[in-house]
C-alpha cells in the first residue's frame, strides 16, 4: 500500500519512537536486570505503533513503524541484535495482522493487538533459540520454567501451571498496554487538534 508524504513522515516519527524506546529504555531495563524486560519492551513498543496506527489507520502502517523502529534496533549497544530484531518486526506483524482484522481501529482492536504482540514475546525464546542460537527447545522450556518459578514462587514441578501463569501474565500485559495506548492515542489526537478518523470506533 502506498502511503502519502505525510503519513511516512508520521509512520517515521512513531517507528524512531519506538526505536528510541528500544535503544534507551532497553538499556536501562537490562542494567537494573528487571525480569521480563523483552515483555516490557514489546509492551511500549507496540502501545507506540498501536497510536501511530490511530494517526495513520490504513493497512501496513503498524508493519512499517516496526520496521523503522527494527532498523534502529541496529544503533542499540550489545551484539546480540539478530534476535531483538527479529521480536520487533514479529509483535509489529502481529499487531498488524490483528489490527487488520477488525473493520475499525478501536479499544477492543488494541487491547488484543497489544495482547497479541506480547503472547509473541513468551513464543519468541522457543524460535529464535532453536533457529538462531542452536539451543534445544528442552533448554529453552527449562529456563522459562526456572524463570517463571521465581517469578511466581511455583515449584518448577508444576511446569504446566508456570507456562499458564506466563502466559496469563504476558496477555494481561498486553491488554493493558492495549487499554492505556487507546486512551493515549485519544487524548493526543485531540491535543494536537485533530479528530478520531472517520473509520475509528
Amino acid at each position: 500500500m502506498k502511503f502519502s508524504t505525510r503519513e511516512l513522515v508520521t509512520l517515521a516519527v512513531f517507528g524512531a519512537l519506538w526505536g528510541l524506546a528500544e535503544i534507551s529504555l532497553g538499556s536501562a531495563l537490562h542494567a537494573i536486570k528487571l525480569p521480563l524486560t523483552g515483555l516490557s519492551l514489546a509492551v511500549a513498543g507496540v502501545m507506540i505503533a498501536s497510536i501511530g496506527r490511530l494517526f495513520v489507520p490504513r493497512r501496513g502502517s503498524t508493519l512499517f513503524i516496526g520496521a523503522i523502529a527494527m532498523v534502529l534496533k541496529l544503533f542499540s549497544l550489545g551484539s546480540a541484535l539478530l534476535g531483538p530484531m527479529i521480536g520487533i518486526l514479529v509483535e509489529a506483524l502481529v499487531a498488524e495482522l490483528i489490527l487488520d482484522a477488525f473493520p475499525r481501529p478501536s479499544r477492543l482492536a488494541f487491547v488484543a493487538a497489544c495482547a497479541g504482540a506480547a503472547l509473541w514475546v513468551f513464543v519468541h525464546p522457543f524460535v529464535t533459540g532453536l533457529l538462531i542460537w542452536g539451543q534445544g527447545l528442552l533448554t529453552v522450556w527449562l529456563d522459562m520454567l526456572d524463570l517463571g518459578a521465581r517469578l511466581f514462587g511455583i515449584p518448577t514441578q508444576a511446569a504446566w501451571a508456570i507456562a499458564l501463569a506466563l502466559i496469563a501474565l504476558h496477555l494481561t500485559a498486553g491488554g493493558i498496554g492495549g487499554w492505556l495506548a487507546w486512551n493515549l492515542g485519544l487524548t493526543l489526537k485531540t491535543r494536537l487538534g485533530g479528530g478520531l478518523p472517520e473509520n475509528a470506533g
